[in-house]
């Protein structure tokens, strides 16, 4: 991802800070040990989880096929034989989201631990810093991929169908393959939302804040305005830009600094949006309009629709003109 970067961050009374963020070869101190290799190992298996996601092609051709054809039951057998592995897929996706939201707490923990001010643990645990970014990578990441593939709600739906089918008349489905009702029911809810992984980590850091009425609510967005900081700051400015090493680096700050944005909104009791926000929005929703549109539509779509307070009535009109649809 390029050379260690030096960048302007703003710390919490506008002076200039400048310390190093290095996204790309951060190791952990000791004392980050034990968190960073427990994260390192969801972060490991996110990236299988990415490779079958963007594999996932569904089984549309024999679902058409099945519901065509309804008194013929060896063409039912072949449709239900390619629907279940792939439930089995989105049940595995689903879980591997309630594990991403416990690393999620685990550095959130670590990163704003009191008697620290949050820019200096993201300055001095910068593996960990790197770890909470790796995270918002993946998960916008997954998110576009989701919801640039109709295959994953129209598989579940089939199964759900049909299961009820079975019940109904009494067929037991094989052994094994089955996901009980309940935990249908939360997986209808995860696929449903546009962008599940983000609202699952949002829904998770606002937990976080509500469970640890010690740690003051600034020192959880403190943390996020920081890092949507030094994102922009290295996406708009050409000194930094040119020491990138390729253009999924660029990517990849675009992700953290949306993921960031969308979390502060959620944790904030006033948003990201409102003009006193930590959050240079106008600045940070101009560096995304600046990127190739095919690159960036989803996280656009991401502010547009998974956040909390862009409708508020204390976002400016500029704003929301600036994230309009064209």
């Amino acid at each position: 991802m390029g050379n260690l970067i030096k960048v302007l961050s703003r710390d919490l009374d506008n002076n200039a800070g400048n310390f190093f963020l290095d996204f790309e070869n951060a190791l952990p101190s000791p004392e980050e040990r034990q968190v960073w290799e427990e994260v390192n190992q969801v972060l490991t298996e996110a990236l299988v989880v990415l490779q079958e996601l963007q594999a996932y092609s569904g089984a549309g051709e024999e679902i058409r096929q099945a519901i065509q054809r309804p008194g013929e039951e060896r063409v039912q057998e072949q449709a239900w034989g390619a629907v279940v592995p792939l439930v089995g897929k989105l049940k595995k996706f689903y879980q591997f989201s309630l594990k991403l939201e416990c690393s999620l707490r685990s550095l959130l923990v670590a990163l704003t631990r009191s008697g620290t001010p949050p820019t200096q643990h993201l300055e001095q645990e910068q593996a960990l810093a790197r770890q909470f970014a790796q995270i918002l990578h993946f998960t916008l990441r997954f998110d576009e991929l989701k919801m640039t593939n109709p295959a994953i709600q129209n598989d579940f739906s089939y199964y759900r169908r049909t299961i009820s089918r079975m019940r109904i008349n009494n067929l037991a489905a094989e052994e094994g393959n089955e996901v009980n009702n309940e935990l249908a029911n939360r997986m209808s809810l995860f696929y449903a939302n546009a962008t599940p992984m983000l609202k699952t980590l949002s829904d998770g850091t606002t937990k976080f804040v509500s469970d640890n009425p010690d740690v003051p609510i600034e020192d959880t967005t403190d943390c996020l305005s920081t890092m949507a900081c030094v994102c922009k700051v290295m996406l708009e400015t050409p000194e930094y830009r040119s020491r990138f090493a390729s253009d999924e680096t660029i990517l990849f700050c675009l992700r953290v600094m949306v993921g960031v944005i969308i979390l502060y909104d959620y944790v904030h009791p006033a948003g990201a949006f409102v003009k006193t926000s930590g959050i240079d929005m106008k600045g940070c929703i101009r560096v995304l309009k600046e990127q190739p549109p095919s690159s960036v539509e989803g996280l656009l779509n991401a502010l547009r629709y998974t956040t909390k307070h862009l409708n508020d009535e204390t976002t400016s009109k500029q704003i929301r003109n600036m994230l309009q649809v064209n």
